[in-house]
Order: C-alpha cells, then structure tokens, then sequence
C-alpha cells in the first residue's frame, strides 16, 4: 500500500486552529492528485483543554478502499511523519493521564521524519526527544511558537511553512506543486504561496541515529482492564499531606501519581527566594497545588504538578519574584528550593541570568493585548 499518514501534535486549544489548518490542507492538496484522504482529530473532547497536549491526523492512499483499510484502527499505528508545533514537546506528551508520558517520536516510523517549529538547534532538540531504536529524520522549521488557538487565530504563516517543509521531506505525499495549488485556493494569499514555496527550497533533514537522544525509561502505568474494575464508579480520595518533605515544618499536599502535569508545560515559574514576602498568593491561587510550603514560610514549586499556567507569576505583587521562562531552558524538574538552599549564591546568578534571557525573548505561553499578534508579525517580517 502507498498510503501515507501525517499526525500534528500541538497544544489543545491553544494551536488547535494551527493544527487543523495544516491537516486539511494536506486532505486538499492530495485532491489535485486524485488521491483521497481525511483529516480528523485524536481528541475531541474534554482532554482537548488549555496546553494538554493533542494530536491530529492526515491519511492520504490511493483510492477509498485503502483509506479504509487504514482507517479500520482508532488511529494510524505509525506515521511516516510527526508534526511538532512547540518544541517544548519534544521531552514527551502526556494526553490526560491515560498511557503515561509518550516520547515525541513514539508513532514516526523507522526513516520518517519529525518536523518541529523552533528556534533551537538540533542537537538541543535531540537531547530532549527519547531514543529510538531505528533511525529518524529531524527538520526543524525556524519559528516561534505560534499560538493559533481555537478563538484567536495568529496568521503568522507558520501553517504554510510546514506545509511546505512537509512536501519536502516527505515527497511521496504529494508534490510542492499541488500544496501552492490548494493553499491559493484555500487562503487565496500569493504571500502565503511564496512562504510555503521558500520553506519548501530551504527545508533540511538531519538524520536521528539509533541510541541518540535521552536515554530515560517515560513513565507509564497498566491501566485497569475491564475485568478487574470495581462495582460502580470508585474514585480513591487523595490522602492529606503533611510537613514539607516528610518534615514537621511546612506543608507538602499529596498529589495525584497518575497525572503528571509538566508535558502541559510549554514555560514555568524561576523563583526569586531572596525577595519573596511570603504573602501566599501563589500558594493561594494555584489551580493545581503545585507549591509546597518550606518550613521557613516560602514556597517551592512542584514541578511535576506545574501546567506552567501562569497565574503565580500574575498575582505576584513584588516584580520579578516568579518569572515564566521558556521550559526549553530545563532538562529536569528538580526542586529550585533545594538548588538555592544548597548553593544561595549560585542559585542567584543561574535565576538573574534566566529572567534576563526571558526578558530578551518573544516567546510568552499565549497570554496577548490587542494588536500584540500584528506587532509579533511585524516584528518576525522585518526578522
């Protein structure tokens, strides 16, 4: 069979308009070449919410028969490739607490290929991704996160870029031809084409070997069969929590061991120990309890219970106290506290030059004012 598959894995609601852009416009250009496909979504309902990652699916064959045979399964077991519209993704998705942490690059097929919107190196990507056993093709397409959401959509051209790259890369599912066709008569935008056209000429693929990347086990857990369920709907209630760390002093709730909340994270809070005024708002207005109450009256996040919401950082009432940085910036999540009660000094210099970086930055996790999206664009124009 010549049936070839695409999923496009993006942050639900923030980038689900980005995400369907892409897949529908795969559906149209393999129309010009009388093949048939569909486009479809993984998630459709409550675990498509703020950041949690989902997924979408392009399916293109031959004719009906093979696009049937395909689609007899809930969803393509492989893919020849992967669409990553936040590279902060690459450290592994977490869907709604069902399967446990998935590499990346679980579904990609031996020599396809991981597409990724970022403005880091390959070699910072890969050590973020899982390993695989067989080899993988890497092509990252130079670009901001693009929060192209289900109210707000950013039209930043990051759809036609990968688009473009797409037809590159993965030739077989149609040609750069037919994609300029059906993005003309889709979005009826000549600017658009040329985008679509110059990603397509500057596409590059850097080859993933075998054992490359991190090296790490995801976590993962059996899920109940329907044999060993109880009578009628038992939800376990979660344990009170007691001193900070097992201590007297301090608090540290118990938290849910299923759902792990960091793959939602595409930035997180970098305390600032030293100003903080133990006023409780972030302890406070948490949505998910993800800060832990040290015996000396601060607080540390949990960083395995941190969606990287941002509310801390917005109800902070003393400047750079809780600061979101990008989450490309971190490779574990270890507790800041013990980092800074271990080594004060050091622990300052690492966060001044965080915040710094931050500040110099355009990334944000979607929070905008009016006119910020055409400033952005105007701003990546002249870039």
């Amino acid at each position: 069979m010549s049936t070839v598959a695409v999923e496009v894995v993006y942050r639900g609601i923030f980038q689900k308009t980005l995400a369907r852009n892409i897949v529908r416009s795969i559906v149209f250009a393999a129309r010009k070449e009388g093949k048939i496909g569909t486009a479809f979504g993984r998630y459709g309902d409550s675990p498509e919410r703020n950041g949690i990652p989902a997924k979408q699916f392009a399916v293109v064959a031959d004719d009906a028969e093979e696009l049937d045979e395909i689609l007899s399964r809930y969803e393509p077991t492989e893919v020849d490739v992967t669409i990553n519209v936040d590279d902060t993704m690459c450290k592994g998705v977490e869907s709604w607490a069902w399967y446990g942490l998935q590499p990346i690059n679980k579904l990609t097929k031996p020599n396809g290929t991981l597409i990724v919107t970022s403005r880091q190196d390959a070699d910072s990507l890969i050590r973020d991704m899982h390993q695989k056993d067989s080899p993988i093709g890497l092509s990252i397409v130079k670009s901001t996160v693009s929060f192209s959401g289900l109210w707000v959509y950013k039209d930043d051209h990051t759809d036609v870029r990968i688009l473009g790259a797409l037809c590159s890369v993965c030739p077989q599912l149609v040609s750069i031809d037919s994609m300029l066709q059906a993005i003309q008569e889709q979005m009826g935008s000549e600017t658009k084409v040329a985008s679509a056209q110059k990603a397509y000429d500057n596409a590059t693929v850097r080859l993933i070997e075998p054992g490359e990347g991190n090296p790490e086990v995801p976590y993962s857990f059996d899920l109940p069969g329907w044999k060993t369920m109880e009578e009628a709907v038992v939800i376990r209630g979660i344990k009170a929590g007691g001193g900070f760390r097992g201590g007297e002093g301090g608090y540290e709730p118990v938290r849910n061991s299923v759902f792990k909340k960091f793959s939602t994270r595409s930035m997180r809070p970098v305390i600032n120990f030293e100003t903080c005024i133990k006023c409780t708002l972030c302890w406070l207005q948490c949505p998910d309890t993800c800060f832990d109450v040290t015996p000396d009256g601060l607080y540390d996040a949990n960083m395995e219970s941190c969606c990287g919401c941002g509310v801390c950082e917005a109800v902070c009432p003393v400047p750079d106290c809780v600061t979101m940085v990008s989450e490309a910036d971190f490779e574990d999540n270890n507790s800041q506290y013990e980092m800074w009660q271990k080594d004060k000094e050091g622990y300052n210099q690492w966060m001044t030059a965080l915040v710094d970086k931050q500040k110099a930055e355009t990334r944000t996790h979607g929070f905008h004012h009016v006119g910020g999206y055409a400033e952005e664009i105007s701003e990546m124009t002249e870039a």
